[in-house]
């Protein structure tokens, strides 16, 4: 959480983002707004603002507030689906791509949402959360795999949600797995072992169909 409060907040004579860049870049990911998934129904979430703290509870918004936004806490509101398609387009290169549920006979629409290096970074930390950090326990499987876990403080009388996304394989991204588990407590503890049965199940049908799904 450290280094996500000195990216957004900033520290010291480190300048962070700030609650405007940081919400706009929220949003350029998809949050805050309908995937688009031929589904009906869909939920938009909500990325907080200054102007919208300011108007609907009648108070300024605060560097802590900024800092809560950092770790995705505080009023953010974000879907399964979105972390999942978010996750996608880091897996990808940094492209936004419209969901379906079946494959369509027009090609979807795409985003290139940041320069590819700066994605790769992303994706470095993310394979290195796997091998040295909060999701080692994927470690073992027959692929490599990138991820992050994630704990949703909601209410302070109520177990913490427990959040977990990634892909596989980390080289080759083929599939996404988002795992989020109401009142599941801890990402690492709880969600990230839902991920591995999946993961396992996905590579073991892969294999079985020739290296193809």
């Amino acid at each position: 959480n450290t280094f996500f409060y000195m990216v957004g907040g900033g520290y010291e004579s480190f300048v962070g983002l700030g609650v405007d860049r940081l919400s706009a870049w929220m949003q350029r990911f998809g949050l805050g707004s309908k995937t688009g998934i031929d589904l009906p129904g869909e939920a938009t979430g909500f990325v907080p603002s200054k102007n919208w703290k300011e108007q609907a509870k009648k108070t300024a918004w605060f560097v802590g507030d900024t800092y809560n936004l950092s770790i995705g806490q505080g009023d953010l509101l974000v879907t399964p689906l979105q972390v999942a398609v978010y996750t996608a387009a880091i897996a990808n290169g940094g492209r936004l791509i419209t969901p379906h549920l079946m494959n369509q006979p027009t090609p979807p629409r795409v985003t290139q949402l940041a320069d590819t290096s700066v994605i790769a970074t992303v994706q470095a930390g993310m394979r290195d959360a796997v091998r040295y950090g909060s999701a080692r326990a994927l470690g073992d499987l027959p692929m490599p795999v990138s991820g992050k876990t994630g704990t949703a403080q909601w209410r302070s009388d109520r177990p913490n949600h427990a959040w977990f996304t990634s892909f596989a394989p980390s080289d080759h991204p083929e599939v996404v797995v988002t795992v989020l588990l109401e009142e599941g407590v801890e990402g690492s503890r709880t969600a990230v072992p839902v991920a591995r049965r999946i993961l396992q199940d996905w590579w073991h049908l892969r294999q079985q169909r020739g290296g193809k799904f």
